[in-house]
């Protein structure tokens, strides 16, 4: 699977400009190491080491700070099969530089990893960050798209138009703030469809998440095995107006409003520029 360079960024008339003023950036990751696929298989998965890493290393350089959170408050993951220089455009040394800074950072030590909850987060007060920004990797589709503390989360930056930003399969965590997301991702999984569900605050939102193709051309990844549903066709069918790049695998953002999404891994340095836009 080779990735494009190719990168295009929609801009939705109307989106606004907030958070005028550099300050912290919370980062929400899966705790789960796992996607339960059909047929009982299971995927090792967790999160991209470039979809994290890219972000991470421009908003610190930028001077800015990060917190880190699961809804547990564990350890996260990192997919293994991320740790490629495909996706650092073939740049082995950036590839071991974020390695190298993912483990000074001691992230996925179950002792000393610098992980909260997002019980912790609520317990500082949302209004604390400036940005919310959660990565992709298979491992959002196991708990975020369900997590109650996350919903309530979004949903509050969603009120305040604060900015947020989701890359690759991240933005399947958007479902969270669904009135019942349990119950819509659980219909989605046995029946392959779901009704949408009444007053979804990101219905008609123009957004992006990994495409129902680059699925279909990545399931090598899945060792076999076959997702239970696509993001692609659960975010559109909850009410989102889905938006691809012309090229598979190529670098694609789309900003409405407050919400930032991008793609696939190759689309994370441009979503990270666009926070950093928005945090000046």
């Amino acid at each position: 699977m080779k990735l494009l360079r190719s990168l295009t960024i929609t801009f939705v008339l109307g989106a606004s400009t907030v958070c005028a003023h550099a300050g912290n950036v919370l980062i929400v990751l899966s705790d789960s190491d796992r996607l339960d696929l059909k047929d009982g298989n299971v995927l090792e998965t967790g999160f991209y080491l470039n979809e994290l890493m890219q972000p991470v290393k421009a908003l610190l350089d930028a001077g800015h700070d990060i917190t880190f959170a699961t809804p547990k408050g564990t350890a996260p993951s990192v997919d293994r099969t991320s740790i490629d220089k495909m996706y650092f455009g073939g740049d082995e040394a950036a590839m071991k530089a974020s390695e190298t800074r993912l483990s000074d950072l001691g992230l996925l030590s179950s002792e000393k990893s610098p992980v909260v909850s997002l019980a912790r987060v609520e317990q500082v007060g949302y209004d604390h960050f400036d940005a919310v920004y959660v990565p992709g990797g298979h491992a959002p589709m196991q708990d975020l798209l369900v997590s109650s503390e996350l919903g309530k989360l979004l949903t509050y930056f969603h009120e305040n138009g604060k900015t947020t930003a989701l890359a690759c399969h991240g933005p399947i965590a958007l479902l969270s703030t669904l009135a019942d997301a349990t119950g819509f991702v659980t219909k989605f999984e046995t029946a392959g469809t779901a009704k949408a569900q009444s007053g979804w605050i990101y219905a008609g939102y123009r957004l992006t998440v990994f495409s129902n193709r680059e699925e279909e051309m990545a399931k090598g990844l899945l060792g076999g095995g076959e997702m239970k549903f696509y993001p692609q066709d659960a975010l559109t069918q909850a009410g989102g107006q889905f938006s691809q790049a012309e090229a598979p695998f190529a670098g694609h953002v789309v900003v409405d409003r407050e919400l930032i999404t991008g793609q696939n891994p190759a689309s994370a340095p441009a979503v990270a520029q666009e926070l950093l836009r928005r945090l000046k």
